[in-house]
C-alpha cells in the first residue's frame, strides 16, 4: 500500500494510537507490529528505532507521529481521576485596628506571610493607613546608619598580613618602618581620589609655638610639597638624593626646607608634585628594607636641625606627620579618613611619651615652665619625681614621664600626677592641633606639673 494511502486511512482512524492500548492487547496486536515492522529483520524491535539484526547499512525505520488523547476514542480523564488539588487557605480577617497595629511589624518584615498579604490588602482599601504604611517604611530606613565609603584604616595592614603569611617576602620591610609605609600608602590613596580643582583647595598647616598657636596656609600640593622636602631629610641620611636640588635653604630645619622648596618653584605646586613624592616614600621603604633592619641602620642618626633622631624614630615621625597632614587635607576637600592602626597608633604614641622628658628639660632651660619649688634633683638613672600618662582607646598605655631630669626614671612610688587622653586626642595634642588648655584630659594630683607636660606634649609639633 502507498503512503497516500496509508496517511488516508490514518485520518479516518484506522491506525490507533498504539501508545493508549491496554498492556494485555490482542492477536492483532502482533500483525499490526509486523506491518509497522517490529520484530522483523531490518525493522525496529522497539519504539525507540533499536532493531535486532538491523542491516547497519539501511537507514532505521521511523514510525509515524502517534495521535493525541483527544483524537482517539478514549474519554477524557474527569476531576475526580485526577483527584481534587489541595485546598487553599482561607485569607486572614481581621479587624481594622488590629491591621493598623501590624503595620509597625510589617515595615520591619517581621510579620508572617498570612499577616502580611491580609496587611498588603487592606492597604489597598485605607488611604490613611497606607500613608501611616508609608511613613514607618521610611522611618525604617532611617535606623540603619550609613557606612563611609571610605576603607578600613586596618584593612590594608590584614591584607597585606594575609598575603605575607602565605609568600613571606624575600626582604621584609622593619617593623619600625611599617607605620610609614602604610600612611604614605593610605595618603597617596586619598590623592588619587581628588580632582584637579582640589589641588588648590586652601590647607592651614597648624603647630604649636612659644606656648601659643602658629597656623601657615598653604594649599593641598603644597602640603605634599612640605612632606616632600622634610623626608628629603632622611633621605639625604641614607644617601638618597635630596628633592631640594640646588636649591639652598636658610637652614636645615623642616620649615626652613619647606619655604625654600615654595619659594623656589616657577609655579604654585600642582598635583605633579605627587609622583616624586610617592617616589621618594618607595625609595625610603626600599632603602631601610635592603639593611635588612639591622640595629646599626636603625641608630643612624637624622638631623632635623635643632636636633637629631635615630632612623628608626625618624621613620616613625615622618608616619606621624604624613597621618596629621592627610587629615588636614582630608578636612580641606571634605574626605573622611581615620586614625592609623592600633599597633601603629601606639607607636607613635610611645615615640612622643619617650621625647616628652627632654622636652621638658629645654623648656625649663628656657624658662617656659612652672617655677622648680617641687623639683628634687637625683643622680642618673636614679627614681623621679614622675607623671603618669595614660592614653585610652586605640593604641594607648601607660607611660611613667620623669619630671625633674631626662636622666631620671620613672618611679610608680614617687608619681606625683596623673593625666588621661584618649589617642587620637593626645596625638593632636602633640601636633599642635588641639591647644594644651582645651586637651580633653582627666587630671588628679600637681596641677603644674600637669600643666608643663601638656605643654611639653603641644611644643612636639612643628612645621
Amino acid at each position: 500500500m502507498n503512503d497516500a494511502g496509508n496517511a488516508d486511512r490514518f485520518e479516518h482512524g484506522e491506525f490507533e494510537d498504539r501508545g493508549n492500548r491496554d498492556d494485555k492487547g490482542d492477536k492483532g496486536d502482533k500483525g499490526e507490529q509486523q506491518q509497522e515492522g517490529y520484530g522483523i529483520p531490518g525493522g525496529p524491535a522497539n519504539g525507540n528505532g533499536i532493531g535486532n539484526g538491523q542491516d547497519p547499512d539501511q537507514p532505521p525505520r521511523i514510525p509515524m507521529p502517534r495521535a493525541s488523547v483527544e483524537d482517539g476514542e478514549r474519554p477524557l480523564p474527569t476531576l475526580e481521576d485526577l483527584g481534587d488539588p489541595a485546598p487553599r487557605p482561607a485569607p486572614l480577617v481581621l479587624e481594622h485596628h488590629v491591621l493598623k497595629s501590624l503595620l509597625g511589624a510589617w515595615a520591619l518584615a517581621a510579620c508572617s506571610p498570612d499577616e502580611t498579604a491580609a496587611v498588603e490588602e487592606h492597604l489597598g482599601d485605607c488611604g490613611s493607613c497606607a500613608d501611616e504604611a508609608l511613613r514607618l517604611r521610611g522611618a525604617v530606613g532611617l535606623l540603619h546608619p550609613q557606612e563611609s565609603l571610605d576603607l578600613d584604616p586596618a584593612l590594608r595592614t590584614r591584607v597585606l598580613d594575609g598575603c605575607l603569611d602565605r609568600r613571606p617576602p624575600r626582604i621584609p620591610v622593619p617593623d619600625w618602618a611599617a607605620p610609614y609605609d602604610a600612611e604614605t600608602a593610605r595618603l597617596d590613596a586619598l590623592l588619587q581620589d581628588i580632582g584637579d580643582a582640589e589641588w588648590h583647595a586652601p590647607v592651614r598647616l597648624r603647630w604649636f609655638e612659644s606656648d601659643g598657636p602658629t597656623s601657615r596656609r598653604t594649599t593641598v600640593a603644597g602640603v605634599i610639597a612640605h612632606l616632600l622636602t622634610v623626608d628629603g631629610l632622611v633621605a639625604v641620611a641614607l644617601g638618597l638624593d635630596d628633592p631640594l636640588g640646588d636649591a639652598g635653604a636658610e637652614g636645615p630645619t623642616p620649615q626652613a626646607r619647606t619655604e625654600a622648596y615654595w619659594r623656589t618653584s616657577h609655579y604654585p605646586p600642582t598635583r605633579s608634585v605627587r609622583a616624586p613624592w610617592r617616589e621618594q616614600t618607595h625609595d625610603l621603604v626600599r632603602t631601610v628594607s635592603f639593611t635588612g633592619g639591622s640595629s646599626g641602620s636603625a641608630r643612624l642618626a637624622v638631623s632635623y636641625g635643632d636636633f637629631e633622631l635615630p632612623l628608626h624614630d625618624a621613620m616613625l615621625d615622618r608616619a606621624f606627620e604624613c597621618w596629621v597632614h592627610a587629615e588636614d587635607i582630608a578636612e580641606a576637600v571634605d574626605y573622611p579618613y581615620g586614625p592609623p592602626s592600633p599597633r601603629h597608633l601606639h607607636r607613635m604614641i610611645d615615640l612622643a611619651a619617650r621625647v616628652l622628658p627632654d622636652v621638658l628639660a629645654a623648656r625649663r632651660q628656657a624658662g617656659l615652665t612652672a617655677l622648680p619649688h617641687h623639683r628634687h634633683l637625683g643622680l642618673a638613672g636614679e627614681p623621679g619625681r614622675s607623671l603618669r600618662l595614660e592614653i585610652e582607646g586605640s593604641g594607648g598605655g601607660e607611660w611613667l614621664i620623669p619630671l625633674d631630669s631626662p636622666a631620671a626614671v620613672g618611679s610608680a612610688e614617687r608619681e606625683v600626677a596623673h593625666v588621661a587622653l584618649d589617642g587620637v586626642e593626645f596625638c593632636r595634642l602633640a601636633a599642635g592641633h588641639v591647644p594644651p588648655a582645651e586637651a580633653a584630659a582627666g587630671q588628679l594630683g600637681d596641677r603644674e606639673a600637669i600643666r608643663d607636660v601638656l605643654f611639653a606634649a603641644a611644643s612636639l609639633s612643628r612645621m
